[in-house]
């Protein structure tokens, strides 16, 4: 499980290193070229809340940890649905909750 943290904030939001790893090039590429989007994700049933969203923007401060010191592979087609998903006035939405059960359904659901 990685870890994703923003701004200020000491706490990081756990995303699992695969998920996170996709991420990771979207958000750089987006914020590379000056453009802010916002990332939703419903929270897993052990933390509090229902949903969470980022507003990302080049100026906050954001820091990616991955669990395993290996990268992980990224699927080009799920990075081309992420980042035109990232494009819209919605912005991106994850299922983590979902790659906790099936991991292998959560990126195919992204896609």
């Amino acid at each position: 499980m990685g870890s994703l943290f923003y701004g200020n904030d000491t706490h990081a939001i756990d995303i699992p290193d695969r998920v996170l790893a996709h991420l990771k090039v979207i958000i750089a590429t987006k914020l590379r070229r000056g453009e802010s989007f916002t990332i939703s994700w419903n929270h897993p049933d052990y933390v509090a809340g229902g949903r969470s969203t980022l507003w990302m923007h080049a100026s906050i401060p954001v820091r990616f940890i991955f669990e395993s010191a290996e990268a992980d592979s990224l699927d080009t087609g799920v990075l081309q649905r992420l980042a035109s998903e990232a494009g819209r006035s919605g912005g991106l939405t994850v299922d983590l909750d979902m790659f906790e059960r099936q991991p292998e359904l959560a990126l195919a659901k992204i896609a």
